[in-house]
């Protein structure tokens, strides 16, 4: 029997402090931003508490660090339209090691992050882009066990182990110390890139990236 809807609130409500700090939104205008400091390189490419789920070359000139929230739609469209072409493009060539790192909007995000984290790394960004893609099958203001698990079941994750994993301490503690960290770097909303510690917001296209990878790249 799956978690009631209650309990699986509980679960990632206090544990990943989702119930809104009030500052997170998915979305915001392109670009860079010029508010926060940036954080120095090494700081940021230190490996957070769960472990890295990086793809490409570990020695490539650039290191690009995503921040995703799996409820957001601009998340979505930048997964759909833009990773796709960094990746065949300088993920695949050598030239970018890319890091994929939790930031969840709201308590809905927060299950499916945990749900992430449950499955082999080789299944995690399939399963992070099935969740984008299929965000109208289970995205809403409540928590929906359900809905959740059966984007995560095509992933070959079990019921039993996606309701234990609900309640998995050390993942959730993990989730929110990676977004506490995102914060302390200036992440406000999603998606936000780092380009070897320069910053990308928003509704980010592929000329933008290109145009921080190209002169770092060689």
């Amino acid at each position: 029997m799956g978690l009631s809807r209650g309990a699986a609130i509980v679960f990632v409500s206090a544990a990943l402090g989702l119930t809104m700090l009030g500052v997170s939104a998915c979305g915001g205008p392109g670009g860079s931003a010029s508010e926060a400091a940036l954080p120095l390189k090494d700081q940021l490419i230190e490996p957070g508490p769960l472990g890295e789920r990086e793809y490409g070359n570990r020695n490539a000139p650039v290191t690009i660090v995503e921040y995703v929230s799996l409820t957001c739609p601009y998340c979505r469209k930048y997964h759909a339209t833009v990773f796709p072409r960094v990746k065949r493009s300088y993920v695949d060539t050598g030239k970018v090691r890319y890091i994929i790192r939790e930031f969840a909007i709201g308590r809905t995000a927060g299950t499916a992050a945990i749900a992430t984290r449950c499955v082999p790394s080789s299944k995690y960004l399939p399963l992070v882009e099935a969740y984008l893609s299929r965000q109208r099958e289970w995205v809403s203001q409540e928590v929906r066990p359900d809905a959740i698990y059966k984007i995560a079941k095509s992933s070959g994750l079990s019921r039993a182990k996606f309701d234990k994993c609900l309640s998995n301490q050390s993942i959730m503690d993990g989730l929110t110390e990676i977004k506490q960290r995102g914060r302390k770097y200036g992440v406000i909303g999603t998606p936000t890139l780092f380009i070897n510690g320069q910053r990308l917001q928003g509704a980010v296209t592929f000329e933008q990236v290109k145009a921080l990878i190209e002169p770092q790249a060689s």
